[in-house]
């Protein structure tokens, strides 16, 4: 294990970490709410703590290899889910513990968009600002952008890459160069970004509430400036703004480069994965739509669409906003949104979840076991597109649904064993597991009320799901520890 390398690119990237505290500062000068000083003070103590951890090692040129940089992304994300806790911990009013400070920088910097904040309209804007950034920047990966400037370090970015994106098929480059891949998916996230902006300021928002929900749409985190999220300006425009975002979130960002790059919409209706993601999609919004008309939740059927419509889109896309208190809804609906939530998004999107590539293969996986009790003797290959399946890449995936559902389970016991009821329990987890946010039963609301080592339980899920499981279970193989 090369821990010299590990640690330089920690250092490098707490060295980093202090400039994400630019914005919230101008940010709170301009509104003048106060907050600026906490921000620099956070931004001194990364910069305190990068240069401790990257100067000892600054000399060090060692490629870093496969094993080590499973070791280097977790914990990357721990330390900076740790000091990106802090901004929380040093705010006056509203008073927040470590651990809870701990849980919203987590579900920020995973995209989860769970919260311990009762009162969210009550935040100063700062402290609004930089919710959202830490969803931004956790959206597309924050080892993914380092990638991009690590040659600088003469560490090799392949490994991270590998082990930080999101989906089963890693290994798969834009372009010839890591370095230029990691550019690329960062410009093309920035430049939607930029678009889903200017989208919510011509549909009503102001520029603040933009640029906030503009960061968290793209990054399918949920965060919102205010409590009632969408519910907030009961606004169709804008929710269908949403729903359009949240949608292309979704969607592996590969296409989303093969798109721009060739001026051509031909990648999007060839993909076969986003050609499923829509048809479920769309299926579950008629599920979701009839239930809520049948069930008289409301008064029309177009008013049952447009809350159906946007609850399926936003669970799928692992988003999490909301335009009305689903977890009050009669129970088929949210019990079917929480299981579309395990299903997420597409691999190599901002999404949580499974990954509909994954369930694909599963159900052909299925199918191919059904057909073979019938000819026992023929030869079925899976196929995807025409591509021939591996035996390898599925015993990878059948390993990970495993370890999905067992993680999932032994999780909600747990939860279950702090003393919190079943409702709560199972969802909770299906919801940061799958980095979904809102959950039902006492987590309805917030996860406010939760307890201390339920809430530690479930920032865990957070990360686990948004390492997708591997990264993070490999550590604790022994196996893994063999020199």
């Amino acid at each position: 294990m090369r821990f010299a390398g590990i640690q330089k690119v920690i250092g490098f990237l707490l060295i980093a970490s202090s400039l994400m505290m630019v914005p919230p500062v101008l940010v709170s000068l301009y509104y003048h709410d106060g907050t600026y000083k906490l921000f620099l003070d956070s931004a001194g103590i990364f910069l305190l703590l990068g240069l401790l951890v990257y100067l000892p090692v600054r000399h060090e040129k060692r490629e870093l290899r496969l094993r080590d940089g499973f070791l280097v992304v977790t914990c990357s994300w721990l330390a900076v889910i740790l000091v990106g806790a802090l901004p929380f911990v040093l705010l006056s009013s509203p008073d927040i513990s470590f651990l809870d400070a701990v849980f919203e920088s987590a579900s920020g910097f995973t995209t989860t968009g769970a919260t311990i904040i009762s009162n969210v309209d009550a935040l100063p804007r700062a402290i609004l600002f930089y919710r959202m950034e830490t969803q931004w920047l956790g959206g597309m990966g924050i080892i993914v952008l380092a990638v991009a400037i690590l040659p600088m370090l003469r560490i090799g970015g392949m490994q991270l890459y590998r082990a930080e994106i999101p989906g089963p098929v890693k290994d798969s480059k834009l372009t010839p160069r890591i370095t230029e891949t990691a550019k690329a998916l960062w410009l093309i996230y920035l430049g939607i970004t930029g678009l889903c902006i200017a989208a919510y300021e011509a549909g009503g928002m102001d520029l603040f509430d933009a640029v906030g929900h503009g960061f968290s749409t793209v990054a399918t985190g949920g965060f919102s400036t205010h409590n009632e999220s969408f519910a907030y300006w009961n606004n169709p425009e804008l929710e269908a703004i949403a729903l359009f975002f949240m949608f292309m979130a979704g969607i592996n960002f590969s296409l989303h480069f093969l798109a721009w790059k060739k001026a051509s919409l031909q990648y999007y209706f060839r993909d076969n994965e986003l050609k499923v993601y829509a048809l479920l999609l769309f299926a579950f919004i008629v599920m979701a739509t009839f239930a809520l008309y049948l069930t008289n939740t409301f008064d029309s059927l177009a008013a049952s669409l447009r809350h159906g419509a946007f609850h399926v889109v936003s669970v799928m896309s692992t988003t999490g906003f909301t335009t009305d208190p689903f977890y009050t809804w009669p129970s088929f609906v949210p019990l079917l949104l929480i299981f579309v939530a395990f299903i997420g998004g597409c691999a190599g999107s901002t999404a949580g979840g499974m990954k509909v590539i994954r369930i694909i293969l599963l159900h052909r996986q299925a199918l191919r076991e059904l057909r073979m009790l019938i000819h026992p003797n023929a030869a079925l290959p899976i196929k995807y597109g025409k591509q021939t399946v591996t035996p390898q890449l599925m015993a990878a995936i059948w390993g990970f649904f495993l370890l999905f559902i067992a993680s999932f389970a032994v999780m909600t016991m747990m939860l279950t064993a702090t003393g919190l009821d079943m409702v709560t329990s199972y969802s909770a987890v299906v919801a940061c597991i799958a980095n979904m946010g809102p959950a039902l039963g006492e987590a309805g609301v917030n996860y406010a009320t939760l307890n201390d080592p339920a809430k530690l339980i479930l920032s865990f899920a957070m990360l686990l799901g948004r390492l997708e499981i591997y990264t993070v279970l490999i550590l604790l193989m022994p196996e893994f520890w063999n020199f």
